[in-house]
């Protein structure tokens, strides 16, 4: 009864297109927002994501520069191990413990006050030793 026949619509009676798409236009609309806010939450997951995996890399590359420091630090020790360095200077650079009246004590520095220094080479038994001259 309340049915309009196809006629009365196309002669101006019935709903246009503007009209349906006017009233759809706000549906439309909150499509579009509640997609890009769907969006900016996958997008801000993804970087925290990344970013998670960036802060344990980083974490591994720490321990492992950590493990290596502590390492280096081992093998300066050994290296500046004051036997070692004895031996070393004994059998391979051929050096002696010098006598006791060979060492010569030299007075300490004052920080503020300069003084000329000569330095001296000198071949007693093959040994070549520096010692500081007077000042001039």
């Amino acid at each position: 009864m309340s049915r309009l026949n196809p006629v009365s619509r196309a002669s101006g009676g019935g709903v246009s297109v503007g009209q349906v798409l006017l009233h759809l236009l706000p549906a439309v609309f909150l499509f579009a927002l509640f997609a890009c806010v769907g969006l900016l939450h996958v997008t801000s997951r993804v970087l925290v994501v990344d970013m998670g995996y960036r802060l344990s890399k980083a974490e591994a590359e720490e321990r492992s520069l950590i493990r290596e420091n502590d390492r280096l630090k081992l093998e300066l020790a050994t290296l500046k191990n004051p036997a070692r360095l004895e031996k070393l200077a004994r059998e391979k650079l051929g050096m002696s413990m010098p006598a006791g009246s060979r060492v010569v004590a030299l007075p300490a520095e004052l920080p503020g006050k300069k003084r000329n220094v000569r330095v001296e080479a000198r071949d007693a038994r093959g040994v070549r030793v520096a010692e500081r001259g007077a000042p001039h």
